[in-house]
């Protein structure tokens, strides 16, 4: 097996039980809250606040996380020790988030807030270090989309393991256990073990090649604004990724509550789930084949075309009704998970452009947005879901109570109509302001290798 090849599986399998942990906590959290801890409103709202603010202030940490990246000498490199220490903090605080301390009210506020703010930090310092390996282990597009495309598939792997399991094995766990909480516990242990193994994966397997561009200059406050503010494709593309992670994540977010108090069963959740992993995967898998044939562009407005109608299929969907919300579901993730990967392909140019552009290399600086991207959109996500719940009075609902009205209505416009919209305008952010294509990318690396030569 070539180096190449390697790294394709070794990185990319380091995806699958992190994106556990983060899908456990970005779309499953609250829901935990609302009906498994069975808090109140005032604490569900303190509780909300504090993920919500957390995120936006793990978000503006994040871009100095990748200055201490870009700096890093050691004998194991500049990412993989960060990779190293993020997984094991935020496993072990992934854990302590569903440990029922027996603590309750302000005291139990009070040490969520705590765990929750060094869980945050602690997983973008992976993530960081993770993503920002990619533009470094090779600078061929074409493979770079082949890297890209293996992680994005084990990630979903790992998503929707979640996804299609939290219901079904949390109540298992909470039936040997003895409660739901317990339940939640044991299920949160199990996927930080997978997320350690995956990353051991990572570390012992990826080999960075020989011909990889390397920046041995020091990063200074000087630079770190330079790499974010003068990088004007960054910031575009930083701009397109937001909008669109705010409406994704606000989608998933609400799909347990959309099946248990709109669809009105719940089993249904994990099918639905299946199903939305598999084309997802699907699509990923054919996407180094349409990219042979079509411009990243070209397959970017498709995307959205997927998107946009599915959330209409979605919406005008019959209650009750598998086929059209299935269709619906379908096409917004066949769409979503190329949207997906080429944001991570844009970003990984903007590298390139950088340093071009400003004459520094930072890949963990300009990486260090993406979790700041997805730290928006998750906090804006968590914003959405939790005003919505104590709106709609969905925290008070019990099993076999439906949505109707002015609630229903609600409840579906913050699922379909606004995430749809954020997408929509995500998209047209890329097609007016972005301009890396094929061909500038390349005449920009032609210009750095004579650089180089001189």
């Amino acid at each position: 097996m070539t180096e190449y090849k390697r790294n394709r599986y070794t990185f990319g399998i380091g995806t699958i039980g992190r994106d556990m942990v983060y899908t456990l906590i970005s779309m499953y959290l609250i829901f935990y809250f609302t009906d498994v801890a069975d808090l109140t409103s005032r604490d569900l709202t303190w509780i909300t606040s504090i993920i919500v603010g957390w995120r936006v202030m793990d978000a503006v940490i994040d871009p100095f996380i990748g200055v201490i990246i870009d700096n890093t000498k050691s004998r194991w490199g500049k990412h993989k020790p960060w990779i190293f220490l993020g997984a094991a903090t935020s496993g072990i605080l992934t854990v302590l988030i569903f440990f029922d301390s027996g603590l309750r009210g302000t005291a139990y506020i009070a040490t969520f807030a705590t765990i929750y703010s060094l869980w945050s930090v602690a997983y973008s310092l992976n993530d960081i270090a993770f993503w920002s390996y990619v533009p470094v282990l090779t600078k061929d597009q074409k493979e770079r989309e082949n890297i890209g495309s293996k992680a994005r598939i084990f990630a979903l792997i790992g998503t929707f393991s979640v996804v299609a399991g939290v219901v079904p094995i949390t109540q298992m766990l909470g039936e040997m256990f003895g409660s739901m909480k317990q339940g939640y516990f044991a299920f949160a242990v199990i996927i930080v073990a997978i997320m350690w193994l995956g990353q051991l994966v990572t570390l012992l397997g990826v080999k960075e090649p020989k011909d990889r561009i390397i920046d041995v200059s020091h990063t200074s406050p000087k630079d770190f604004f330079r790499a974010i503010f003068k990088n004007d494709q960054l910031l575009y593309i930083s701009i397109s990724m937001g909008l669109f992670m705010i409406g994704y994540t606000t989608t998933t977010s609400f799909g347990l509550f959309y099946f248990q108090y709109v669809f009105g069963n719940v089993e249904m959740y994990m099918i639905f789930a299946i199903i939305l992993g598999i084309s997802q995967i699907v699509s990923l898998i054919l996407f180094p084949i349409v990219g042979k044939r079509l411009k990243r562009s070209t397959i970017y407005l498709f995307s959205t075309i997927f998107v946009v109608a599915g959330y209409l299929v979605f919406y005008f969907a019959p209650v009750g009704t598998m086929m059209f919300v299935g269709i619906g579901g379908i096409l917004i993730f066949v769409g979503q998970a190329s949207i997906q990967l080429l944001s991570l392909m844009f970003l990984a140019d903007t590298v390139e452009y950088g340093h071009w552009k400003l004459g520094k290399r930072n890949e963990s600086v300009t990486f260090s947005l993406q979790p700041f991207i997805y730290q928006l959109g998750g906090a804006a996500a968590s914003g959405i879901t939790g005003t919505v719940v104590i709106m709609t009075g969905l925290n008070y609902m019990r099993d076999g109570q439906l949505l109707s009205g002015g609630n229903l209505t609600i409840f579906k416009m913050a699922m379909f109509i606004f995430p749809g919209l954020c997408i929509l305008i995500g998209y047209l952010v890329y097609y007016f302001k972005f301009t890396i294509d094929e061909e500038k990318y390349a005449q920009i690396m032609k210009d750095l290798e004579e650089r180089e030569n001189a």
